[in-house]
């Protein structure tokens, strides 16, 4: 082991995943956090195991119950992003973005929230082990939050920003109030009728939006951030965000807004909860049939950590895709997804990232960047010897 907790090892006996397909009994050296050669290095028998990629998770926001289990209750966000990590890696996630709104919903979604998430996350990062790459859900009607975002984004370091509209417009045009209004408005500290009145005066001034939303993107694509857009309901609105830059379509929830992603060469994730619960709990198109067309670059654990593992050997039992390319769904894919070229397969070079399962696909050992994040049961007298 180096200074930096990195391991030396060879890892023999267990079926390693490679792009092309599963190696029975194979063997995979890691040294010095990547994948290559390790002369002399310790071997490690893990027979019975498989060695897959490890899960690169492009959006996930079900950390919330670790940052704020009750309202005010967690005080300091950098516990809360150490629990957060400790769930990622038992899920065999080694790269995970965690899904942070900024929304006119308030409470755990609002502006001031978000900035404590940041900040805890800048906090802690480089002290652990899973790398986390932090993402903003903007919700597009704070019209009066555009000129000043971006000096915010460039301050909390953020990468990667998604679009997000969940104003209930149909509602609002008529003039009626939304269910669950007044739990919505209580979570955000407003009373049912303030809360009301400010969806109506938001969605009064939808017609600014697409100037606004023209010229905060240039800006941010000039800032080098990833772009994208959330929910996708049709070809339009997909052709419209890529007008803009967004090159990724979060969950799109048609078929013909997923085809028209797909014509113009542009990124598709679904929910991997989609797939292991059999279609969508919303009632948009079913993630498991835009797999089977080929509409699907990634999937993502949207709120449910242990999906991506689950969809990923699902689609595999079920003949859908060979589990090379099943597994693709939530390694190599999202890796391309976002560039990074430096992970998402196990071929010489690439980061030591790495999920270990047990002969009943449960998570033995995770690995991120060749670094212990995760192990449990009896591997741990494999690797402790």
């Amino acid at each position: 082991m180096s200074k930096t907790g990195t391991l030396a090892l060879r890892l023999v006996g267990g079926d390693v995943l490679h792009a092309e397909g599963l190696e029975p009994g194979g063997a995979l050296e890691i040294a010095e956090g990547l994948v290559q050669q390790a002369p002399g290095a310790r071997a490690v028998d893990l027979s019975g195991y498989r060695i897959l990629p490890g899960i690169i998770d492009l959006h996930g926001d079900g950390f919330e119950r670790h940052v704020a289990p009750r309202r005010g209750a967690m005080k300091q966000m950098a516990e809360g992003i150490r629990a957060t990590e400790a769930e990622l890696a038992a899920n065999g996630i080694t790269t995970g973005v965690l899904a942070q709104f900024y929304s006119w919903e308030g409470g755990l979604r609002g502006p001031e929230f978000a900035a404590q998430v940041f900040a805890g996350i800048a906090q802690v990062r480089d002290q652990l082990v899973t790398d986390l790459i932090p993402q903003l859900r903007f919700e597009i009607h704070l019209l009066d939050d555009y000129a000043t975002l971006p000096e915010r984004i460039a301050k909390w370091g953020l990468p990667y920003v998604v679009f997000n509209d969940h104003l209930p417009h149909e509602r609002l045009a008529e003039g009626k109030k939304p269910p669950r209004l007044t739990g919505q408005a209580l979570k955000a500290g407003r009373t049912p009728e303030v809360h009301f009145q400010m969806l109506l005066d938001l969605h009064a001034r939808r017609s600014a939006l697409p100037a606004a939303l023209d010229q905060l993107c240039a800006t941010l694509a000039q800032m080098g951030v990833t772009i994208g857009s959330h929910d996708d309901p049709d070809g339009a609105t997909r052709a419209a965000w890529r007008h803009r830059g967004a090159r990724i379509s979060e969950f799109p929830e048609t078929l013909e807004a997923a085809e028209a992603a797909r014509a113009a060469g542009d990124h598709i994730i679904l929910g991997s909860p989609n797939v292991v619960r059999g279609g969508s709990h919303k009632g948009n198109v079913s993630a498991v049939e835009l797999i089977a067309m080929g509409l699907c670059d990634a999937l993502a654990s949207d709120y449910h950590y242990p999906s991506p593992r689950r969809a990923a050997l699902m689609l595999a039992k079920t003949g859908l895709l060979p589990l090379e390319q099943a597994w693709a769904l939530v390694s190599s894919g999202p890796a391309k997804v976002l560039g990074l070229s430096d992970r998402g397969d196990l071929s010489p070079g690439k980061r030591a990232d790495l999920v270990i399962l047990d002969e009943d696909d449960h998570v033995a050992a995770t690995l991120s960047g060749g670094r212990v994040s995760y192990m449990s049961g009896s591997i741990a007298a494999r690797f402790l010897g």
